[in-house]
């Protein structure tokens, strides 16, 4: 197992294997505060819903229960409840930490939190956030630039992406630069619909990504949305691994079976504890 540990390091440092964040690496994690961060679809939905459970149908997946709330209260809500959500003071994850040290030049982070961006504070780097139901583009997705002097991002053109240092794709948006959130049933039909014709991200991307593996990392493939995601941001893969101690699900093997997945069974914490 440590072999298989250090030639992931090695793979990341190369660039060669590309980090993908999934909700599940805040499980355990709290706020200042104390509440807790959300770290599944169940944790997220109480998160939106002020602690309360919602019908069996809505708990299904967060995305219909954020569906239900949008349609109740209006888009603008929805954007200013996961924003609300996801500044909620935190400090960046053991394990968010532990790869930005690897230093990969690619990160893929398809959580709505700010942590990454705020390790990556003095570091010169592009962000790509996602964006849904945008009128007049066909892309699904902004670029921004980082000065690092003004702490500030900077709305550039995509080609600056070829000679960047470091690339943030946060596909599920972001509160930084300005709060903008893939989050219901409506985001993700047209944000997937785009993707399928080739708009989710920079094309110079789609040339990077090719035959590179993946570290899965808190991500559950037992939601459709989850997987069809996944599937989009990672064509032409090389293969990869999926970091869970969680009985997966026939759904999830397929996807994993066919993406060519290595299965490391332990729990992140056990992961984390191990790999730094």
């Amino acid at each position: 197992m440590d072999t298989l540990f250090e030639t992931i390091k090695k793979e990341l440092r190369n660039q060669s294997t590309i980090p993908y964040f999934g909700l599940g690496i805040f499980e355990g994690i709290s706020t200042k505060e104390g509440e807790a961060v959300p770290y599944d679809s169940d944790s997220l939905i109480l998160a939106m819903n002020g602690g309360r459970a919602m019908s069996a149908r809505l708990m299904f997946e967060y995305s219909r229960a954020a569906m239900h709330l949008e349609q109740r209260r209006g888009v603008e809500y929805m954007t200013q409840l996961i924003n609300h959500i996801y500044t909620k003071p935190f400090d960046p994850t053991p394990l968010q930490k532990a790869i930005i040290d690897m230093m990969p030049r690619f990160i893929i982070d398809t959580n709505r939190d700010t942590k990454i961006q705020e390790l990556l504070a003095y570091t010169p780097h592009c962000l790509i956030i996602g964006k849904s139901r945008i009128m007049g583009d066909l892309n699904r997705y902004e670029v921004y630039e980082y000065d690092v002097e003004n702490q500030k991002y900077f709305l550039v053109e995509e080609e600056v992406l070829e000679t960047a240092e470091k690339i943030l794709f946060k596909p599920m948006g972001s509160p930084l630069p300005n709060p903008s959130f893939v989050i219901s049933d409506a985001d993700y039909v047209d944000w997937l619909t785009e993707a399928m014709a080739g708009f989710a991200l920079p094309k110079i991307l789609k040339t990077y990504r090719k035959a590179k593996k993946y570290l899965f990392l808190g991500t559950s493939f037992d939601h459709d949305t989850d997987r069809m995601v996944a599937n989009e941001l990672t064509l032409d893969l090389e293969g990869g691994y999926v970091i869970t101690d969680k009985e997966l699900g026939k759904k999830e093997k397929k996807f994993i079976e066919k993406h060519n997945l290595e299965v490391i069974e332990m729990s992140l914490p056990e992961f984390i504890k191990a790999f730094i």
